[in-house]
């Protein structure tokens, strides 16, 4: 099966991050096809370069690239959302006048066309959130 997941929850504020890593992870080990992450919400915050967590948690922006890398599953970033969180890549910080950028691939800028398109082309959109 094709699956897509969406996560709006924040890296360390809430379970759903974790869990939907852990989802993705199982989804792949059982030999599915996961699509896509869509990050909205508080879930953009996972594709902050910037995250600098303690050595003894999870360093979840690191295991979504890795996943990413591991098994060509598209990382995709709500632009809006993540810019009215300060999160932006190169590109839009040049455009906004901002001195550096905190998204960098495999992480890209895509607008809620996006996840439509995934609906559509995923045979399960499976939501993690707060």
């Amino acid at each position: 099966m094709r699956y897509a997941i969406l996560l709006m929850g924040a890296p360390y504020s809430h379970q759903a991050s974790h869990s939907a890593l852990r989802f993705a992870r199982a989804l792949v080990a059982r030999g599915h096809r996961l699509e896509a992450v869509f990050f909205y919400h508080d879930g953009v915050n996972n594709a902050s370069r910037l995250a600098a967590p303690p050595q003894d948690e999870p360093h979840l922006v690191d295991a979504w690239a890795d996943l990413s890398r591991e098994h060509d599953v598209s990382l995709q970033v709500c632009i809006a959302a993540a810019l009215r969180r300060g999160l932006l890549d190169e590109r839009e910080a040049a455009r906004h006048g901002k001195d550096g950028s905190s998204v960098t691939a495999p992480f890209e800028l895509t607008g809620l066309g996006q996840l439509i398109d995934l609906g559509t082309r995923s045979d399960r959109l499976v939501t993690f959130g707060p």
